[in-house]
C-alpha cells in the first residue's frame, strides 16, 4: 500500500514547478539587531518576552507564565555558573602566584648554597 503512494508522490514532485526548500530560513534583521546591542531575534529577551501580557483590573500583576519562569531559572543557573568559574579562576591565579614565589624562593636558596669565593678571589671582588 505504501509503495504506490510513494511513487505517486515522487512523480507529482518531479513534475511540479515548485520545490521544497531544505535550507534554514534567514533571520530577518539579525545583523542589525546585534549591531545595535539587541538580541538575535525579538523573542529571546526584552520587555515583550519578559513582562506579563496582562494584569488584573485592580492593578495586581499577573502570575508569571511557564516561559518566564523557565527563562528566569536559566538566567539564575547561568549566573551561578559565572560566579563559580570566576572564583575558580581567582583561586587558580592565586595558586599560580604562590607556586611562582615558591620557585623563586627555592632558586634563591640554591644560589645561597653555592660555593663562595675565598682568599684572593674574595679580595679582588671587593
Amino acid at each position: 500500500m505504501a509503495a504506490p503512494i510513494r511513487t505517486l508522490c515522487c512523480s507529482v514532485l518531479k513534475n511540479s514547478n515548485k520545490y521544497f526548500s531544505t535550507t534554514c530560513g534567514v533571520r530577518a534583521g539579525e545583523k542589525w539587531r546585534q549591531e545595535h546591542g539587541l538580541s538575535r531575534s525579538g523573542t529571546e529577551y526584552g520587555p515583550l518576552t519578559d513582562l506579563p501580557d496582562w494584569s488584573y483590573a485592580d492593578g495586581r500583576p499577573a502570575p508569571p507564565m511557564k516561559g518566564q519562569l523557565r527563562r528566569k531559572q536559566e538566567r539564575e543557573v547561568l549566573a551561578r555558573r559565572i560566579v563559580m568559574l570566576n572564583t575558580e579562576m581567582d583561586r587558580g591565579i592565586e595558586t599560580w602566584k604562590k607556586k611562582q614565589e615558591e620557585a623563586k624562593r627555592i632558586e634563591e636558596h640554591k644560589k645561597s648554597l653555592l660555593l663562595k669565593p675565598k682568599g684572593n678571589l674574595l679580595v679582588k671582588k671587593s
